[in-house]
């Protein structure tokens, strides 16, 4: 068994990083050992740290941090996939966010990477018939976070969610991967109606801040939403779309928005 774990953590790369620049961090800030220790090198895997991270930040008086810890274990054992994009999304934040140089960094400090790992937990006690509990994660998420995504939300994998405060992202809505969003993003409904009512993100979009899309419109793969937009209409694949409403304004720019993360509308 030790064996097999030894060859598991050789094949995680990830992880392996991130351990060495616990390893650094304490070097460089001995102060920082305790917080360090705690959320990283006291554990052996990923899934581990994740669950202690996740179970620490959405803690209350009403749900203490142990029983957290417990259902974010059961998740995490049960669906692989959840720390796989979590993975993925370790990587994206790395690769985008200029303000991030290390892999470490968003396992402690960023908000956005912290909240989508916490929905990503609820969002599997939602399908496995613990609604309640789903909810309860989603509303720590909102008051600790300022991050309101429904349990029932998908979300891809290497999602990139940039300062974010004030994201709001409905029930029916689906994400797809390697998107990149910054801060004061809704994805929502237009109305009371209770069936498919909210936006459906393609893979590689980059949504800029402020940006509000509403209704069960599709934005198509390697899109570009613009700054401050309100989007009410499909967006087709490739295309920048900017104003209230938004328009078409253009071509995307570049195959991989969410990664390049060029907001410039016309400016080069």
């Amino acid at each position: 068994m030790a064996k097999a774990h030894a060859k598991l953590s050789e094949l995680d790369p990830v992880w392996k990083q991130i351990t060495e620049e616990a390893k650094d961090t304490i070097a460089q800030e001995p102060l920082m050992g305790g917080l360090v220790h705690s959320s990283i090198l006291h554990h052996k895997t990923i899934e581990s740290a994740l669950a202690y991270r996740i179970s620490l930040k959405l803690a209350s008086s009403e749900m203490p941090e142990q029983i957290l810890r417990e259902i974010c274990d059961w998740a995490l054992a049960a669906d692989p996939n959840i720390s796989l994009a979590s993975r993925a999304d370790i990587v994206a934040v790395n690769d985008r966010d200029p303000a991030c140089d290390r892999f470490i960094l968003p396992m402690l400090f960023f908000k956005g990477f912290q909240a989508v790992q916490a929905h990503r937990v609820a969002h599997w006690l939602w399908h496995n018939e613990r609604k309640d509990m789903a909810r309860f994660f989603q509303m720590r998420c909102s008051e600790v976070f300022g991050i309101d995504i429904h349990p029932a939300a998908r979300m891809g994998k290497g999602i990139m969610i940039d300062h974010a405060h004030s994201i709001v992202i409905g029930e029916t809505a689906v994400v797809g991967d390697n998107v990149s969003m910054l801060h004061s993003v809704t994805l929502g409904g237009t109305g009371k109606e209770e069936e498919d009512r909210h936006p459906k993100i393609g893979d590689g979009v980059l949504i800029g801040a402020g940006a509000k899309v509403l209704g069960n419109i599709k934005v198509g793969h390697c899109s570009r939403i613009a700054a401050g937009s309100v989007v009410l209409s499909e967006v087709p694949p490739c295309k920048t779309v900017a104003g209230v409403p938004a328009k078409i304004v253009g071509e995307a720019g570049c195959d991989q928005p969410s990664v390049a993360m060029d907001q410039l509308l016309g400016v080069r």
